[in-house]
């Protein structure tokens, strides 16, 4: 069941290994989206394919040294965008900093990054549950930031089917997770409408990952 309680507590452990930072990302988060317009005017969102042919709900893109994409080839990181055949652009500042501190404050230090998935979802998006099983290094964390409309977020364990733990992440939210979740199978249910009033009628995910 959702924590209907969690909204209280700027930050909380949801389970061994996934910590919840509430609003942590409100400070910069004009920067944050400002930046990533820049981003996407060079590398712009796309809907990705699986390597069966199924178009995923969810558009998106990178920035860092490298891109995680998906088609016919499977899924993998590149270094270069395959739309434009050029790197993607690099990881701001603002985005490096915050995935950084975000780390640090659920007790992962020295995280660096090097690549940056940019999701973003729109009414009836959604995200299959699933794996982060791509990176060479896994013992790194993940850092997912939130902005725009709030999504019910599912994190289970180290199988597909089991129990999940449910909860809400609204704008400005950061979830961090490692150690003994770095693993765990984890998916966002379809997104409600509505409309945020910087971000207008969708949900960006920042997700933060050391690839190689």
């Amino acid at each position: 069941m959702l924590d209907l309680f969690s909204r209280l507590q700027p930050s909380f452990q949801l389970c061994p290994g996934v910590f919840i930072l509430r609003e942590f990302a409100g400070p910069v988060e004009q920067q944050l989206l400002c930046d990533m317009e820049t981003i996407l005017a060079a590398a712009p969102l796309r809907h990705m394919h699986t390597p069966g042919g199924r178009r995923l709900s969810v558009a998106m893109t990178n920035c860092g040294q490298l891109g995680w994409v998906s088609d016919a080839q499977g899924y993998r990181y590149a270094a270069f965008d395959p739309q434009t055949g050029v790197s993607w652009p690099s990881i701001p500042l603002s985005f490096l900093e915050l995935a950084q501190q975000a780390a640090q404050a659920a007790n992962f230090s020295e995280f660096m990054p090097d690549s940056c998935l940019i999701n973003c979802y729109q009414p009836g998006a959604k995200m299959t549950m699933h794996q982060d099983k791509d990176e060479s290094d896994l013992s790194a964390p993940i850092v997912s930031v939130s902005l725009g409309l709030p999504a019910t977020f599912k994190m289970g364990g180290g199988q597909r089917t089991g129990p999940v733990h449910k909860v809400m992440l609204s704008h400005g939210d950061v979830m961090v997770w490692g150690n003994e979740a770095r693993l765990a199978y984890h998916g966002v249910l379809p997104l409600k409408e509505g409309v945020h009033p910087l971000v207008g009628r969708r949900r960006i995910n920042l997700t933060f990952r050391k690839a190689r």
